[in-house]
């Protein structure tokens, strides 16, 4: 193994670590930072280090304050990093540590960590880089791909079971990382020792009902009767011990085996409650959960409103509870999003998410600073100022939406979908503001381009339609 451990530190390394952890005790992040580079100069193997470290950056980072007008000279460091990557990666781990030093989310950054830390032979370094990127997006199914394949080259297979199953909850579509996860799990068997050693395993346990039942808990996946009894099992003994965090965490996991999502959600919280919220990876868990529920309950309301097309009272309840699910799904992004923001305060790429989350939330006015930002980043400039149009119509500023909707069709030349939407929100814009003319020949420059185009194509036949009829 790569990693060392503090016992193996040298009298002097051993005496900056525990200054270190004592200026981390102050919250002196700056001085523990600058101990902790120190060390990981002398010992880059030092893992343990290395997660203060980060853990110190991003402390400093959150008591910082925040500016909106820093330049990050990120992607040059990365780029010279990289350089060096081939003849001498531990010089560029230590190149990347600085950049890491203001910005310990950077995405390049980390991506580059890992690639050096394989070159240097560090994989666990490597899925450390991986870590702390799922700590800003647990969602980066980039990320957890390249996390799942670092922990099929160690032969952590049990940790990379874990991996593909979380990339399948979020793209069930993903058959590669359902195969690779089917795979990894088989090999987690055969390594537990399950098969060679099953009936000296039993001999062992004078209960067989006790030895069957520690056999279904090792098992990845239980099903029908076996999840069911491993369930009521743990219960009983969460009962006999209700401050049991592992417990807790057990019965999460096979509610949610059981794709009882709403008693998984309920285990996982107790553990997070007993934990003090100290445990990022179960509030995560929580975090997930609900927002597969909420995704869940929008699929439901959508389904039955297709197949229940009569406009009467209980369609128009389902809908309410449909733009209600809605809402209540975007205020969860919206909360994820600010963390991410909060963390990486100079990404415009997670402004613009972090906008996008709050008009979804009908929350307008909260939008219009975070999508103004997110103009300057030139592959979002686009999307943000057409939201941006959005928001000031909703705002009733409709002189400030037609400015958004005019200047960013002008960019487009051709009459893609991103065009077709901002020319018909502009046409939507002209129709409340009395420009009857320019609405409707928005709405003839999409019908141009696409006849099914939402309801351009009624929009534009009527206009004809009642021309004859004044006639």
């Amino acid at each position: 193994m790569a990693v060392k451990t503090e016992k193996e530190l040298n009298e002097a390394q051993r005496a900056l670590w525990l200054k270190a952890l004592a200026a981390m005790e102050l919250r002196n992040f700056g001085y523990a930072i600058s101990l902790l580079q120190e060390i990981l100069k002398q010992e880059p193997q030092f893992l343990t280090g290395r997660q203060l470290l980060r853990r110190a950056e991003v402390a400093k980072l959150k008591a910082s304050k925040k500016s909106f007008f820093n330049i990050s000279t990120a992607p040059i460091a990365v780029m010279k990093a990289q350089r060096e990557i081939k003849k001498a990666p531990a010089r560029a781990i230590e190149m990347i540590e600085k950049v890491l030093e203001e910005e310990p989310y950077n995405r390049q950054a980390n991506l580059t960590l890992k690639e050096a830390a394989v070159a240097a032979g560090w994989p666990e370094i490597a899925v450390f880089a991986m870590r702390t990127l799922l700590e800003e997006n647990p969602r980066d199914l980039k990320v957890l791909h390249e996390l799942g394949q670092l922990y099929h080259q160690t032969g952590q297979s049990d940790e990379e079971v874990v991996v593909y199953n979380r990339i399948t909850e979020i793209d069930p579509l993903d058959a590669n990382a359902l195969r690779l996860g089917k795979d990894a799990s088989a090999r987690a068997s055969m390594s537990s020792g399950g098969w060679a050693q099953a009936e000296s395993y039993r001999e062992l346990i004078k209960d067989k009902d006790v030895a069957i039942s520690l056999e279904q808990q090792g098992r990845m996946q239980l099903t029908g009767e076996a999840l069911e009894q491993q369930i009521a099992e743990l219960e009983t003994r969460q009962k006999a011990e209700p401050q049991n965090v592992d417990l807790a965490r057990k019965l999460g996991a096979l509610c949610e085996q059981k794709d009882d999502v709403e008693a998984a959600i309920r285990w996982y919280q107790r553990a997070v409650e007993m934990t003090g919220s100290s445990d990022a990876g179960l509030v995560r868990k929580v975090s997930d959960l609900e927002m597969r529920s909420a995704e869940r309950e929008i699929t439901a309301h959508e389904e039955f409103l297709a197949g229940h097309q009569k406009k009467d009272a209980i369609h128009t309840r389902k809908t309410e509870e449909l733009q209600a699910a809605k809402k209540k799904r975007a205020e969860m992004m919206v909360d994820e999003a600010k963390t991410r923001v909060e963390r990486n305060p100079t990404d415009l790429r997670l402004r613009f998410e972090l906008g996008e989350h709050l008009l979804n939330a009908q929350r307008f006015r909260d939008a219009v600073p975070e999508l103004q930002r997110a103009r300057q980043n030139p592959n979002a400039r686009l999307k943000a100022m057409n939201l941006l149009g959005v928001c000031y119509r909703e705002l009733g500023m409709l002189d400030l939406a037609m400015k958004q909707f005019e200047d960013a069709a002008k960019e487009i030349l051709t009459m893609d979908a991103m065009k077709k939407e901002i020319v018909y929100n502009l046409g939507v814009v002209y129709g409340k503001m009395g420009e009857r003319e320019k609405s409707l020949s928005c709405m003839k420059q999409i019908y141009e381009a696409d006849y099914g185009y939402k309801d351009v194509a009624e929009r534009v036949e009527s206009s004809y339609q009642q021309g004859k009829e004044r006639d």
